[in-house]
Order: C-alpha cells, then structure tokens, then sequence
C-alpha cells in the first residue's frame, strides 16, 4: 500500500476512479465499471486519509460532482459539464500537498492527465447528453393515421403492413387480403384498423 502513499499515483487514481464512476453513472448494471470505481475511490480514500491534503481542493472535487450530475440527469444541457471538469482538473491537481503547502503532483503528469481527462469527459458528457435530448426513432404514435394493405384476413386478428414493417392488427368490420386499411388505434403492438 506504500505505494498509494505517492501523490502522483495517488492523483491517478483519484481521477481514474472519477472517470469511472462516471462511466458507471452513464452505463449502469454492467458490475465491473462500478466494481472498478468503488476500488479507485477507496484507494484514492486511503491515500487522502493518509496523505496531506488542501482541504479546499478536497471540497471543490465534492462539490463538482455535482454539476456533472445536473448535466446529465435534470438540465440535460452541455454548459453543465464545464464547471464539473474544471473542478475535477483544480481539486485533482491541488489536492495534494508537499509540507511547504506547495501542489505535490508533477506538473507534467497533471497537464497530460488534466488533457486526457477533460477530452475524454466532455465527449462522453456532450454524445450522453444528446442521446438524452434525441427523439426516439421508434415513434409508435406516427403509425395512427397511416394507410397500409392488409396481409391475412382480418377480423379479431391478422397482419397488416404499415410504415415499412409488418403489424398485428384487428377490426371491428371484416377485411380482406389484399385491402388497403387505416389504423386508428393502437393497444400495445396490435394495431387496431379499418377499411379504406
């Protein structure tokens, strides 16, 4: 564990263990994401508890969570992402301290962490946030209205062909093979329809 006593890796630990919290946050159920960021954070703990630290760093990491949360579970809004991986790269950075107060990280290892973590964050945040805001491709309200041609009989069950694709379907009124039909309804996956 000596080694988690170096702020360096103590550093890459920390933001590996953010990265993939978020990960878990964005993919969830999958087990080994949430495993690996519960062990990041509880080795990124030991070596806070173990290690000098600015406090204030230490609360500018806790406070930019949540922003990043705003971003991707209420606001849904790019925007939102910024202040939470400025705090990320900050508190990160300035965590860590050397007895004379100064920042104990290497200064090359946090621009090429800070670089990495921020490109990786903002693309995976921006993709998650517009797949949020993205309208769904299957719209079953679209199919109410349409004209399609009966493929079976119908009359307490069938087939119809709408929108491209195949449908089980019903009517009040018998139709023929062949016929063409408008849907005027639709329970679940049964389209409820009617002679042209």
């Amino acid at each position: 564990m000596n080694l988690f006593l170096d702020p360096n890796v103590a550093y890459l630990v920390l933001v590996v263990g953010f990265i993939l919290g978020v990960l878990a946050l964005l993919t969830p159920g999958t087990g080994f994401v949430e495993i690996g960021a519960l062990l990041a954070i509880f080795l990124a703990g030991y070596s806070i508890y173990n290690l000098p630290v600015n406090t204030w760093a230490l609360i500018i990491l806790i406070v930019g969570v949540v922003p990043f949360l705003l971003a991707l579970r209420k606001f849904k809004q790019w925007y939102w992402l910024i202040p939470a991986i400025l705090s990320l790269i900050v508190g990160s950075i300035f965590l860590f301290k050397l007895e004379t107060g100064a920042p104990a990280i290497n200064p090359i290892l946090a621009s090429i962490v800070s670089v990495l973590a921020t490109l990786f964050l903002w693309f995976v945040g921006r993709k998650t946030i517009d797949a949020m805001k993205a309208r769904p491709t299957q719209d079953l309200s679209r199919l109410i209205g349409m004209i399609g041609e009966a493929r079976t009989d119908i009359s307490m069950d069938g087939t119809v062909y709408v929108g491209g694709e195949d449908w089980s379907a019903r009517s009040e009124k018998k139709i023929k093979n062949g016929s063409q039909v408008k849907v005027i309804k639709r329970e679940g996956l049964v389209l409820l329809v009617e002679p042209v």
